[in-house]
């Protein structure tokens, strides 16, 4: 008998991580050619491409065998997937629901997965990022690719920085984490994002906005830590970029006697900037500094209220025309973030996407 409930199709966007030690020079080169990583004419960007990944894939493959030589950014996208497939069916029993993980620079390619998609002919198509806050540098990178690949889309999601279970599993999360560390007292909390050049910001990237209005509305939940900073890591390049960086806060608590509670706001799975950054580098940053208590928040990964925000979030945006949207329906960000792809309630087009 033929299944009469309507297809939803679930698209989860993310940058991907290398599956083996052979795939590390490869996706390094595919993160580097893309023009809204290195805004640069197209000859160059390729020869950047080329010599960056050349130069880097030999520290690159070495860190990744720490994690059994590539990353598990997948199976934990994966998961996510299996999780949040599980709620929406739950709560949306009309529903055939399928979910995608899309990688921007790695397979699953964004391509491959918009030919999967569009030939499953879903009824409804959500696309939604793994990345909380919106960058021209992640969100707009993978929907522009999803589009020139044709796939399907009847909503899309563009941020979702303040919605209030994601909030609220940070929150919870960070806590937990503290009280099983046995409440160390002496701390200052660090947020720490992925950093970006500060020229992107300068012209109306939205993402450092973003991560402080998130960072905002977690601390309000969290008033035993009065101590906190926002800073941001993974620094690349000769560029000036936005700060303080991560290991610059480490260094500074430890001058000012303080432990470090370290949570990774914007990323939302564990991959090689939690594992070996935060868990490796910073830690020894943190023993030289003589930084007694050094805890690391793990990211939200499947928690379960963070998996019922996403599920929230594809409901919503169901309930809403195909505009380009955050998970509130409407354009948060201030008119000075001119990147914002939300330009008057407007769907932003292909080519608002290539220009932010």
């Amino acid at each position: 008998m033929k299944d009469a409930r309507r297809k939803l199709a679930v698209v989860l966007f993310n940058l991907g991580g290398p599956d083996g030690p052979e795939a590390v020079r490869p996706f390094l080169r595919n993160l580097f050619r893309d023009p809204a990583i290195i805004q640069a004419p197209g000859p160059v960007r390729e020869a950047l491409a080329l010599f960056i990944s050349t130069v880097r894939a030999k520290e690159a493959r070495a860190n990744y065998a720490k994690m059994g030589g590539g990353s598990p950014l997948l199976p934990e996208t994966e998961k996510q997937a299996a999780a949040l497939k599980e709620r929406l069916e739950h709560e949306l029993p009309d529903r055939e629901v399928r979910i995608w993980p899309a990688m921007r620079y790695w397979a699953p390619l964004t391509e491959d997965v918009a030919a999967d998609v569009d030939a499953w002919m879903p009824d409804e198509c959500v696309l939604l990022p793994l990345y909380p806050q919106y960058s021209t540098t992640t969100t707009a990178s993978s929907l522009k690719r999803w589009r020139e690949a044709g796939g399907p889309e009847t909503h899309a999601v563009c941020c979702y920085p303040t919605e209030p279970a994601f909030v609220d599993a940070h929150a919870a999360l960070i806590r937990k984490t503290w009280e099983r560390a046995g409440r160390p007292d002496g701390l200052r909390l660090l947020f720490s994002a992925h950093g970006l050049p500060k020229k992107v910001i300068d012209g109306g990237d939205p993402y450092q906005w973003q991560v402080e209005r998130t960072v905002s509305a977690v601390t309000k939940q969290l008033p035993e830590f009065p101590d906190w900073q926002i800073c941001y890591q993974s620094r690349v390049g000769p560029l000036e970029w936005i700060g303080p960086a991560t290991d610059e806060a480490i260094r500074r608590a430890g001058a000012d006697g303080k432990g470090v509670l370290l949570c990774p706001i914007a990323f939302v799975s564990e991959h090689i900037e939690t594992l070996v950054e935060l868990d490796e580098e910073y830690a020894e940053i943190a023993e030289e500094q003589g930084i007694d208590t050094y805890v690391r928040v793990p990211a939200l990964g499947r928690d379960p209220v963070f998996i019922e925000s996403l599920a929230t979030i594809v409901k919503s945006a169901l309930g809403r025309d195909g505009r380009l949207q955050p998970d509130t329906g409407a354009r948060l960000c201030p008119a000075d973030r001119s990147a914002c792809p939300c330009r008057a309630g407007e769907r932003a087009t292909d080519g608002e996407l290539a220009k932010a």
